[in-house]
C-alpha cells in the first residue's frame, strides 16, 4: 500500500493541533450557517470552534 504524501497544510494543520471532523447535521442548519458566516466574512471553521469552546466552558 502506498503511503499518502503530507502537504504542507497537513503539516501545518498538525502542527497547530487543527483536526478534521465529519458531523451529520439538518440541512437547512447548515445551509443557514454556511451563508450566515459567509455573510459575516468568518470562516466556518472559525465560528464552529468558537461555538464549541463557549459551549463547553458555559457546561462545566
Amino acid at each position: 500500500m502506498e503511503e499518502k504524501k503530507a502537504r504542507p497544510q497537513d503539516k501545518w494543520d498538525a502542527k497547530a493541533g487543527m483536526v478534521s471532523k465529519t458531523y451529520k447535521v439538518k440541512r437547512e442548519a447548515a445551509e443557514a450557517f454556511a451563508e450566515k458566516c459567509k455573510e459575516q466574512g468568518i470562516s466556518i471553521g472559525i465560528k464552529l470552534s468558537e461555538l464549541m469552546s463557549m459551549y463547553t466552558e458555559d457546561n462545566r
